[in-house]
């Protein structure tokens, strides 16, 4: 393949329109998954929290963890 196929092909799928499609194949392989495990027997995943908003007053220095030293 040549430097222009690459740079075309770069291109095309830095737009937001090939992310939209990526994400409904997605999508569709999860739900066929998991119809496919349901048949089986299996348990549905339990919805979880993807995050959780935490107030800077209710964390102390010494939770946070890091592998950056500070000086002080």
């Amino acid at each position: 393949m040549n430097n222009d196929f690459e740079k075309a092909f770069s291109d095309f799928i830095d737009r937001r329109e090939y992310d939209q499609a990526e994400n409904a194949l997605f999508a569709m392989v999860r739900i066929a998954f998991l119809a496919g495990w349901k048949a089986a027997g299996g348990n549905p995943p339990q919805p979880q929290k993807i995050f959780q908003i935490v107030h800077k007053k209710d964390i102390s220095e010494s939770a946070i963890e890091t592998d950056i030293n500070l000086k002080k």
